[in-house]
């Protein structure tokens, strides 16, 4: 196996744990042990963001903040039917087609768990135009329920928390298949750092941390991007592989190595960093791919703050993200994280001088 004992509890600890936006707390909850086992004095912002802070002996300290959102994407109970059937809003971006006839979980309001399904008609009882596209607000969640007081009396109520079940599962030494590697992969990767540069002196101040709501619109990066005001951002995100259709050429395959995202829908990258990123890579040995893409990372909201971060993405692609079934590469991951440790133990004063620098 290319992970070892240690990478892949992180990847199944991480990835089965769950967590819509707003509702990261269970995420929150093992990143704040796991950071405060390591030794790292804890930051938060009001919206739930945590942050593990390495503070380095050089005074004039620049500071680097590392983040990776802790949200997936799932459901929001929004109706309780009387025949105890649930109707839901979408929280994220979800495709309707990959959901019905799905296994859920629903969260209680004591913290249990509740097991059922997305109900769904077999064809031969649809006609003419029932046989499109079901919405997902026109969906049916069906927990075993006989009524809506029964509902409510298991712990049921508007607002709660639904995800897809999606179990972790090893399907060869490259590759694993199970849910939220958006953004998992950044919170392992995260760890990892903080695992391997525990006694190493840096430089600069180093902060790394899971952000909230960036699947409804980047907010907690934002809101912990502004409380620490770093010099250099650098965004940990999973993205979408493109090479399902055996398009070779496309941009994103699994596999290739790391994203050398040079733009997106909420920012253009900063090309001075691409070239640092592409050069760390071939120093660590690595493989590196270019990517764009149409949507967008806390990298959009962070490098608009005050005036103006200097902002990295740090990505992988992944197969069926924002799904219960996403496959990734196991190359992939140690290709971003050797480059990334590549980058951190580059970063210098001169470095910085450069980067901050280029465009004034």
């Amino acid at each position: 196996m290319k992970l070892n004992e240690h990478q892949l509890k992180l990847f199944e600890d991480l990835t089965q744990l769950n967590g819509i936006a707003g509702q990261e707390d269970e995420i929150r909850n093992y990143l704040k042990k796991a950071y405060t086992e390591l030794g790292y004095e804890l930051m938060f912002d009001n919206l739930g963001s945590v942050i593990a802070v390495k503070r380095s002996k050089n005074k004039k300290a620049k500071k680097v903040f590392l983040v990776a959102h802790m949200d997936e994407v799932g459901f929001m109970v929004s109706n309780i039917l009387p025949n105890g059937m649930l109707k839901a809003n979408a929280v994220g971006g979800l495709n309707s087609e990959t959901l019905l006839s799905s296994r859920v979980l629903l969260k209680t309001k004591d913290g249990n768990y509740l097991k059922g399904a997305i109900s769904a008609l077999p064809p031969h009882l649809l006609k003419g135009t029932e046989m499109a596209k079901t919405e997902i607000a026109n969906m049916l969640f069906d927990f075993g329920f006989t009524s809506k007081e029964e509902a409510i009396e298991n712990g049921v109520y508007l607002g709660a928390m639904m995800v897809i079940e999606g179990k972790m599962e090893i399907l060869n030494e490259n590759r694993i298949l199970t849910k939220a590697v958006d953004d998992r992969y950044g919170l392992v990767l995260g760890l990892e750092v903080l695992e391997t540069l525990k006694n190493v002196d840096l430089e600069f101040d180093l902060f790394v941390g899971g952000s909230v709501q960036e699947e409804v619109g980047c907010r907690g990066g934002m809101t912990s991007g502004y409380l620490i005001n770093p010099d250099l951002a650098i965004v940990l995100d999973c993205s979408p592989a493109r090479d399902t259709s055996g398009d070779n050429m496309a941009l994103g395959q699994l596999g290739q190595g790391l994203l050398v995202r040079f733009m997106d829908g909420n920012m253009i990258a900063f090309k001075e960093l691409l070239d640092f990123q592409m050069k760390c890579c071939k120093e660590a040995g690595v493989k590196y791919q270019y990517f764009d893409s149409p949507g967008g990372t806390d990298a959009g909201n962070i490098h608009k703050l005050r005036e103006g971060i200097l902002t990295l993405t740090h990505c992988i692609c992944a197969r069926g993200i924002h799904t219960c079934s996403t496959i990734f590469d196991t190359n992939d991951y140690l290709a971003a994280r050797d480059s990334l440790l590549t980058i951190l133990r580059h970063l210098n004063t001169k470095e910085f001088d450069f980067l901050l620098g280029a465009r004034k």
